[in-house]
């Protein structure tokens, strides 16, 4: 059967019933990547999890098909949100699917242009405000007591609901297991929360044997769950998770302690690094928040954090979630990369250029 998106794929696991009416572009089933030259680096079995493949290029079309179908079933005329980037594009093209109007809240001269202009183009009501994230969220938490809207950030439940989709493709992708690690950026810490809720439910109905160890990571200017306070100006290339006050900070610590794993930070040079080797090496053009995954993959791995130590043991299985494309911040690829060759108009010239 053709894919028709995670809701009609999942429906059981979902808090949905016949009078939902279903808003979805066919969401879900992203690729999930073997990469063999980080699986090296690693010494392990290294696949990546392409989000970025999703309709409005991020996994936030995962949580925003949920919301906004229980939102359209709640009778809302208006959908609103704060947002550094991709969970305005998601908003604004499934109230468009919808026939909602939609409301975003960004900070001002902090959002990829490639984001901002998906929310435009979806006809959304783009406001800028002098302030972060935590301020933008602060104001919609106060306007989500308003008659006829509903707020589809991650504090809105049925946005994690969709979100967990994700690792029952994992799963699904593996042959009915759970890898041994699972890799993610962390940002406001919805995924990472969705994530481990997923595994958890696969792991009691009997769908997968184990559940795996949460990995996050958070940029080095952006991390307050690994300081354990607030960041009042956080600051980060990678601005999908430029966030100094997660809302999901103690589900994440939850998924962090209840799987045995970490949340740990790398630092905006490392992410910029991770950032240009996945896509010269692995082929894979994944926005800069993204790379914070490989960035910490690479970090782990300089300890050997991943290397089975029993003899004869087989390679730990290791899932990194890529959460957005490329496209949706090209200044950054443009400044990271070497310089547009510019040549007279002919054979030799070229040659000579190809050669240098």
């Amino acid at each position: 059967m053709a894919w028709k998106g995670i809701i009609q794929e999942y429906r059981s696991y979902l808090p949905i019933s016949d009078k939902t009416p279903v808003v979805t572009l066919n969401e879900g089933n992203t690729p999930l990547i073997h990469a063999p030259r980080l699986s090296e680096l690693a010494h392990a079995d290294v696949f990546l999890k392409f989000e970025g493949l999703n309709p409005t290029g991020s996994f936030k079309d995962r949580g925003m098909t949920l919301a906004l179908s229980k939102a359209k079933e709640d009778g809302a005329k208006i959908v609103i949100c704060a947002s550094t980037g991709n969970t305005s594009a998601a908003a604004a093209a499934y109230a468009a699917k919808a026939g909602l109007r939609c409301v975003v809240l960004i900070p001002e001269g902090k959002i990829a242009l490639g984001k901002l202009s998906q929310a435009l183009i979806h006809h959304a009501k783009v406001i800028a405000i002098k302030g972060n994230f935590d301020v933008a969220l602060t104001i919609i938490r106060e306007l989500s007591s308003l008659e006829s809207v509903a707020v589809v950030n991650s504090i809105n439940p049925f946005r994690i609901e969709g979100q967990k989709t994700g690792a029952f493709e994992v799963c699904d992708q593996l042959g009915g297991k759970a890898p041994d690690y699972h890799v993610i950026p962390v940002g406001n810490a919805g995924n990472i929360t969705a994530y481990w809720k997923g595994y958890k439910e696969y792991h009691q109905k009997g769908n997968i044997s184990s559940r795996p160890v949460m990995l996050g990571f958070q940029a080095k200017g952006a991390a307050p769950i690994v300081l354990g306070k607030i960041v009042q100006k956080p600051e980060t290339i990678a601005t999908a998770i430029r966030i100094g006050n997660p809302a999901g900070w103690k589900t994440a610590l939850a998924a962090r302690d209840e799987s045995g794993g970490k949340i740990d930070a790398v630092t905006d040079k490392e992410i910029l690094k991770a950032y240009k080797w996945l896509a010269e090496n692995e082929g894979i053009f994944a926005e800069p928040a993204s790379a914070s995954g490989v960035a910490g993959i690479l970090k782990l791995a300089r300890h050997k954090f991943f290397t089975k130590k029993q003899a004869g043991a087989k390679r730990s299985t290791v899932v990194c979630i890529l959460t957005g494309h490329g496209l949706k911040d090209p200044d950054q690829a443009i400044k990271s990369s070497k310089k547009i060759h510019q040549v007279p108009a002919n054979k030799e010239a070229v040659m000579k250029a190809m050669r240098g």
